[in-house]
């Protein structure tokens, strides 16, 4: 056992050497993916005071509690967005001019602005939703809400060219609720997934208000244009634009950086689209004819074949 082990060793010690670009050795710490699904924890604490505690917080103790989360929100975020900048600038060779704690208070900064929004998040699901019996169920049980409200603080981490934590905070809250949207997408306000499992939002989409997506719903790239040595060329539009008002059914796919679904339109269930939508249009399959047999005379008649 213990040679089979020792060989096992070795073996690995010789990929480290042969295999490059998936090893991490001799070089500073990276971003910390249990840190940052701490900071996702702390960040929906503060957004959402009173409903992720163990113990019920007081009116009279609020401030302290509020300044204790701040406080290890930004010790933690600041941690985190030097190991990003330092592993971003190995690559790119760029300076930031603000300090991780600067950046770290600009984000925070902006927290009683999404709170206002996501309050608007809260209000389309129970309007959207005839099962919500209160703000507090959708808050306590409904993961869209989760995604949305890491998705929109991750989006002011996106925009502030913070790099690997808006994306690290987006697939936690993937992996807790199926639902994928990527930091880097706008959604206005009023948005509302219902059930939510499988919905993929892309990095260059563009939502406006008012919008409902249903389970399964694919925001994503019709292709992805290459430069002519044949790398993916990043940066540019890829994915669609949804105007406001727009209500999309389970399994729909849209595609495209160009394609603009008009507002006030609905898409039904699993369409496919590549193409741009005109406002207050209806998109729906052509019925399907089903073949519907009576299961009993069906089995009857298999027993006779077979007597």
């Amino acid at each position: 056992m213990e040679s089979l082990q020792r060989k096992i060793v070795d073996d690995l010690l010789v990929s480290y050497q042969e295999v490059g670009g998936i090893n991490r050795i001799d070089s500073a710490n990276l971003p910390s993916r249990p840190a940052v699904a701490g900071l996702c924890e702390d960040l929906l604490r503060l957004v959402f005071p009173g409903f992720l505690e163990t113990d019920a917080i007081e009116s009279e103790n609020l401030e302290k509690e509020t300044s204790q989360v701040v406080s290890q929100i930004l010790l933690t975020l600041s941690k985190e967005i030097n190991r990003s900048l330092r592993l971003a600038s190995d690559d790119s060779k760029e300076i930031r001019e603000e300090s991780p704690d600067d950046l770290a208070c600009r984000f925070l900064s902006e927290l009683p602005r999404l709170r206002s929004v996501l309050r608007t998040d809260v209000e389309a699901a129970y309007d959207g939703d005839p099962a919500a019996k209160s703000f507090e169920e959708i808050i306590l049980a409904y993961p869209c809400l989760e995604a949305i409200a890491i998705q929109r603080m991750a989006h002011v981490l996106y925009s502030l060219s913070i790099p690997f934590i808006p994306r690290m905070m987006t697939e936690w809250a993937h992996s807790k609720t199926g639902i994928d949207i990527h930091p880097g997408a706008q959604i206005g306000s009023h948005f509302f997934i219902d059930h939510g499992t499988g919905v993929v939002v892309g990095e260059t989409c563009v939502i406006g208000s008012h919008v409902k997506l249903y389970h399964g719903v694919t925001l994503g790239a019709r292709s992805f244009p290459k430069d002519g040595d044949g790398n993916p060329i990043k940066g540019i539009k890829r994915h669609p634009n949804v105007e406001d008002d727009v209500v999309i059914y389970p399994g729909a796919t849209i595609l495209g950086g160009e394609t603009v679904i008009g507002a006030r339109s609905t898409i039904g269930a699993n369409a496919f689209i590549m193409n741009s939508i005109e406002e207050d249009s209806l998109v729906a399959l052509s019925e399907v004819e089903h073949d519907i047999k009576n299961k009993k005379i069906h089995r009857e008649a298999e027993k006779d074949e077979r007597s």
